[in-house]
């Protein structure tokens, strides 16, 4: 799923670290779970304001337990407060999601103290599958083709949050992946559109608070 495939995508296959500020990642992996609602057609999101549109529970209990959480909150309707919201926890709630599906395991790293636990994908067949997540994208955006409305949402959400120079890493090779990208986030539909441009204000604002 979107969220799934941005976690492989922002994390190191080797060590599980985020190549991102944890900050930034989180709010990637938010915006990935309210764009499956959205791709779902549960939620729809206009001028700033989340709508649930349909309360029937999708298949996938992760994306069950957002949607069940924008529906007991109807009162809180702000896109940039359900993203910092949902960011709490995307990390953890995503990576158990993909430990359910076999594509990493858990490994508990000890501090002094505290613990710190990494979803990562430990075999030879999970790294791959990582690895081939980045590996992916950027060949469907270099080729130029046209791109599943998931793909193209995995795309803008790389770009809103930095993620592009990990995936098209390599200039000589990826120019022309980098100049179709603007075309595939302008592609979007509005409300995914929408999503993207207050996901990048989100991160903007974490990352120049952190320069403060």
């Amino acid at each position: 799923m979107l969220a799934d495939q941005f976690f492989l995508i922002a994390h190191e296959d080797r060590n599980g670290r985020s190549r991102l500020h944890s900050r930034a990642t989180s709010l990637g992996l938010a915006a990935g779970l309210m764009g499956e609602l959205i791709l779902l057609g549960r939620v729809r999101i206009f001028d700033g304001e989340l709508s649930v549109v349909s309360r029937d529970p999708p298949g996938d209990p992760l994306a069950h337990n957002v949607l069940d959480l924008l529906i007991a909150q109807p009162q809180h309707r702000d896109v940039r407060v359900w993203l910092a919201y949902l960011a709490q926890e995307a990390s953890e709630k995503v990576g158990e999601r993909l430990l359910r599906a076999g594509a990493v395991e858990t490994v508990v790293r000890r501090r002094l103290m505290s613990s710190q636990t990494l979803y990562m994908p430990m075999n030879a067949d999970q790294r791959n599958a990582a690895a081939w997540a980045r590996v992916r994208l950027a060949n469907l955006l270099v080729r130029q083709g046209e791109l599943d409305i998931e793909d193209r949402m995995l795309a803008g959400l790389m770009f809103a949050t930095g993620l592009t120079r990990y995936v098209l890493w390599d200039l000589p090779v990826h120019r022309p992946g980098l100049e179709y990208l603007h075309i595939v986030v302008n592609s979007l539909p509005a409300d995914l559109r929408e999503l993207i441009e207050h996901t990048q204000t989100s991160v903007g604002s974490v990352l120049s608070a952190g320069r403060r």
